[in-house]
């Protein structure tokens, strides 16, 4: 071993070209290691979505996007409700049996919710993937049966769903409005995309 003093001006130049690599190296390396991660895009197409519903007044529908889908949230009112036992005969399926939209086990129900109030579904047609247009009003309308109690019309190819998304008899699409799987975070938070399952 040689007992040789180091330049101090060596050893100070050293240190600050050995933290200087470091911290190139550090730099280089972010743009690396973040290529492993999911993209903000990717982030947004599955994640799950928290949706506050405190202020939804009966009769009043609200539109999310999940997954690059119209999500509606309707708060039906007890005519609304009532209006589901009126249709069913009508219906294709009104026990939510198909199996290409399948219904969370808590939606298999006349109501197709977890709160009979509360219907969320996706804004969907199940035949061409066009969007329902809201027909709320009963009664006799334009391209609706005269005994129509309110519900959603799809304007391309007729078909219409009540106000639980279950498609009627003898119309172009073939399967009820999808329901998303979703769970109750509180009383008014309603987060979609993920269920007790999850």
């Amino acid at each position: 071993m040689s007992d040789t003093p180091v330049d101090s001006s060596k050893r100070t130049w050293l240190i600050a070209s050995t933290c200087a690599g470091a911290v190139g190296a550090g730099f280089a390396a972010v743009p690396f290691v973040s290529t492993f991660q999911p993209s903000e895009r990717a982030k947004a197409a599955g994640a799950a979505v928290e949706v506050d519903i405190s202020s939804l007044k009966p009769g009043e529908k609200l539109t999310v996007e999940w997954r690059g889908k119209p999500v509606w949230i309707m708060k039906r009112t007890p005519e609304q409700l009532e209006s589901l036992k009126k249709t069913e005969t009508q219906l294709a399926d009104p026990n939510s049996d198909r199996k290409a939209y399948p219904t969370p086990e808590y939606a298999k129900n006349q109501y197709r919710s977890i709160k009979p109030e509360v219907w969320v579904g996706v804004g969907i047609c199940s035949h061409l993937g066009c969007s329902p247009s809201d027909k709320f009003q009963t009664g006799a309308q334009p391209s609706l049966p005269d005994d129509w109690q309110g519900g959603f019309l799809c304007p391309c190819h007729g078909s219409t769903f009540d106000m639980a998304g279950r498609v009627f008899k003898n119309k172009p699409a073939p399967d009820n409005l999808e329901v998303p799987p979703h769970i109750y975070l509180s009383e008014s938070k309603l987060l979609i995309g993920e269920d007790k399952k999850a």
